[in-house]
């Protein structure tokens, strides 16, 4: 489904990428692990199109996505990739339904379809009851659960997480590590998640293993 092909990305003198080959399949939850610095947050911002690599390709079902322009990558990526991070990144003055129906908005989807969706998706991640609350009333776990029904909004291809779990005490990092699973298993959705939770790591379908900006096999 996704395809890197020879990604290679400095920054000054400091080589970051270099030539990266990777594949990632339809329903598959891969790891990316390595020490900090490996460039695994740079390769899945690449992944993502949040940036562009100096040199290599990355494919999206066999379609060139690093050589659209701008504007057109903006929505490709609105439209196909969802993201999570570790500090959940909600908007404080909205509410967990408003949070959640942001991506519909900027995809130019109506309010009542977007709601619609939203409610359901929150119903499904445990926090329905929680739809009007601000982030602020929401424990670290259940804000990020509305931040993964935020990266499901618009049924993407594939689900982007940053050190999901890194600012989760231990019982909901388990529960969202379990929670990726299931909606792999319930609606076959594709995850690459670079993590230092071990646990985590080891459990997915495969685990990739970064060193200088290198693959390691």
């Amino acid at each position: 489904m996704i395809r890197l092909h020879n990604i290679r990305k400095s920054f000054g003198a400091v080589n970051v990428l270099n030539g990266i080959d990777l594949e990632v399949k339809d329903a598959e939850v891969m790891s990316i692990v390595g020490a900090s610095g490996a460039g695994k947050t740079t390769l899945l911002q690449i992944i993502g199109t949040l940036d562009k690599p100096d040199e290599g390709t990355v494919f999206y079902q066999d379609q060139a996505v690093s050589k659209m322009s701008s504007k057109r990558l903006s929505q490709f990526r609105n439209q196909n990739i969802g993201f999570i991070f570790q500090f959940h990144h909600l908007l404080p003055e909205f509410s967990a339904l408003e949070n959640v129906c942001i991506p519909a908005y900027i995809g130019g989807n109506g309010k009542s379809e977007s709601e619609k969706r939203a409610k359901e998706l929150l119903d499904f991640l445990g926090v329905g009851h929680r739809i009007n609350h601000k982030p602020n009333a929401l424990s670290g776990g259940e804000q990020q659960r509305v931040a993964v029904a935020r990266a499901l909004m618009n049924k993407p291809l594939v689900i982007l997480a940053d050190e999901p779990s890194g600012n989760l005490d231990t019982e909901n990092a388990n529960e969202l590590h379990k929670l990726f699973f299931d909606l792999r298993d319930e609606f076959n959705q594709t995850f690459v998640i670079v993590t230092h939770n071990n646990q985590l790591a080891d459990s997915a379908d495969r685990k990739i293993v970064m060193k200088d900006g290198s693959l390691l096999v």
